[in-house]
């Protein structure tokens, strides 16, 4: 099964708040919604499209919780995200939560990176990480992802949580796809390549 992570990033790499401020999620943090604005109707039917592929979903605790408690309770019909992830197998990576209230949800607790590459070797399809900074950043860190889907929003935020963390493995990517829409962002697909290149001279 391949791993891809999705997720929305500003120009300077933050991919926190993108959709509204919450001071429940995101204590003292002001600039979310940066994302909104910029999505035009293509963009957002490439992001839905995206979803609509996936076969099986991953999350960190967190963006779980907060994806259970809205799109988890939509009706059939109500959105083409509900659809697509209530209708699909949901893995959450957690120790804390050991009864999963979202339908078809299975925890992954322990030794996670012995789990993730036994999905990776047996499953088939596609596993989309969204959201789940933390997870992301960990999977990245650990070798454990197969492509990277970046929609980059023309804004730079200043502040908040990066998707790639200040100090970290250093990788290189080759770029699958690119493509911008209107009103300016633009979707980059990655997979990692070993090692960046580096200049000897």
């Amino acid at each position: 099964m391949k791993l891809t992570i999705v997720t929305q990033v500003s120009v300077d790499g933050v991919m926190q708040a993108n959709g509204g401020n919450n001071e429940e999620l995101d204590p003292g943090f002001d600039r979310g919604g940066w994302a909104r604005q910029a999505f035009s109707e293509e963009a957002l039917a490439t992001i839905i499209g995206v979803y609509q592929r996936a076969d099986a979903f991953l999350f960190g605790r967190r963006t779980y919780e907060l994806f259970a408690g809205y799109w988890g309770t939509l009706a059939p019909g109500a959105s083409p995200f509900s659809d697509a992830m209530n209708s699909r197998p949901k893995f959450v990576a957690s120790n804390t939560i050991t009864e999963p209230e979202w339908a078809d949800t299975m925890v992954l607790s322990g030794d996670l990176a012995t789990a993730i590459r036994d999905l990776r070797t047996h499953g088939e399809g596609e596993l989309q990480v969204h959201g789940s900074g933390a997870l992301a950043r960990w999977l990245i860190e650990n070798d454990l992802v197969d492509e990277i889907t970046l929609f980059v929003v023309p804004a730079v935020i200043g502040a908040g949580t990066r998707l790639f963390p200040e100090n970290g493995r250093d990788i290189g990517l080759d770029l699958v796809e690119a493509r911008t829409f209107p009103g300016g962002t633009m979707v980059q697909v990655f997979r990692p390549n070993g090692k960046p290149r580096y200049a000897t001279s």
